[in-house]
């Protein structure tokens, strides 16, 4: 009977323990003004949404994005190899090509429960140097950004959102 109520128990606690990280790691809710409650994205592409290029020419775009309040994300150079750096993709196929792009530079941030790391992060505004190159003719772009938002006591799972251009390259 004792090893019965054991076993009982031990499941019952490794239950528990399954239940409070599942939620742990469910990643918080905001509502775009750092309150927690109604889920908003994390990074909202901003503008622009149509870029005209010189056909074939390498061209130089400035993508704008938004942290959402009470949130960060990793830089592209992150500090350590473990943490989801920010990065920028144009797919194959979509009749623009990325070049290569430039980040800025990322902030120091300390948490308040680690003070002695420091991360490099974006927070509020940046914005993304991405040299491009197009095909003549109109292309709807689908861009990503990848990037792993975290708040000051947990980072979400790595997310990947859709930067929807349109890129006219001109002859």
């Amino acid at each position: 009977m004792f090893a019965m109520d054991s076993r009982i128990r031990i499941s019952a606690a490794i239950a528990l323990s399954l239940a409070s990280f599942q939620t742990a790691a469910q990643p918080p809710l905001f509502d775009g003004m750092g309150r927690a409650g109604v889920k908003t994205a994390a990074v909202e592409y901003l503008f622009p949404e149509q870029v005209t290029l010189p056909a074939n020419t390498p061209s130089t775009v400035t993508l704008h994005f938004r942290v959402a309040p009470g949130l960060h994300i990793n830089s592209h150079t992150p500090k350590d190899s473990y943490f989801i750096p920010t990065e920028f993709s144009i797919p194959d196929g979509s009749g623009v090509r990325l070049e290569g792009a430039s980040y800025p530079a990322g902030a120091d941030f300390t948490l308040p429960l680690d003070p002695d790391t420091k991360l490099s992060v974006y927070s509020g505004e940046f914005a993304i140097q991405a040299r491009m190159v197009a095909a003549a003719g109109n292309h709807m772009v689908e861009a990503k950004l990848r990037y792993q938002a975290c708040d000051n006591s947990a980072c979400m799972p790595p997310k990947t959102i859709t930067v929807a251009m349109d890129v006219v390259g001109k002859q």
